[in-house]
């Protein structure tokens, strides 16, 4: 299972840099220099300039005229904090034309090369995905569909049987115990929480 680690934002400078969003609770450790990422397959290509003779896509490239397509890998060559964001050179990424053909591609990493968390109460998101969602009592409410990180706590996004959604904190007092060897997460919500 592919990982998100990071998305690729804007161009920083005239030298290749771009920005990244980070998606990892440890991006020094994941954007460390000598670090090859995965892009998401089928990256799309830079959207069409209106300049662009015909509609055809801008195309930076070594050689004019030979369009650019993002790697299947990324390199690091530089990592650095500027701001409150991740500024990241890669490998082969010589310009700001070249760089701004990056952005929107999303950096993964293989969930088989992640550790597991020492904190037996902390989980990657992928470990949660999929896992069967019920009451204390064994009643089945659904599965968990994917995890929202909100400013405030993480939210357990919970598919319920007939197709609904439904947002649970994922804190203690609501979800007192994830049992990954069961594959379920055991949830105590209040009255009227799943109605919302």
């Amino acid at each position: 299972m592919q990982l998100v680690v990071g998305r690729i934002g804007k161009p920083h400078g005239v030298r290749g840099e771009v920005t990244v969003e980070v998606r990892t609770d440890e991006p020094e450790a994941r954007f460390a220099p000598g670090t090859v990422l995965r892009t998401e397959p089928g990256a799309m290509p830079p959207p069409v300039s209106p300049r662009s003779e015909l509609g055809a896509t801008p195309a930076p490239a070594d050689e004019p005229g030979v369009p650019f397509r993002v790697p299947a890998e990324l390199t690091i060559e530089e990592a650095r904090f500027h701001q409150g964001r991740v500024l990241i050179a890669f490998a082969g990424i010589p310009d700001r034309n070249t760089a701004e053909a990056l952005r929107g591609t999303l950096l993964v990493v293989d969930s088989a090369d992640v550790t597991p968390p020492d904190d037996p109460e902390e989980f990657h998101d992928h470990q949660l995905v999929g896992l069967a969602v019920v009451t204390p009592t064994g009643e089945r409410l659904g599965e968990v569909a994917r995890i929202d990180h909100a400013p405030s706590s993480d939210l357990l996004v919970l598919r319920r049987p007939e197709g609904r959604t439904a947002l649970i904190p994922f804190v203690r007092a609501i979800v007192p115990e994830v049992d990954l060897a069961g594959g379920r997460v055991i949830v105590d919500p209040p009255a009227g929480l799943l109605d919302l």
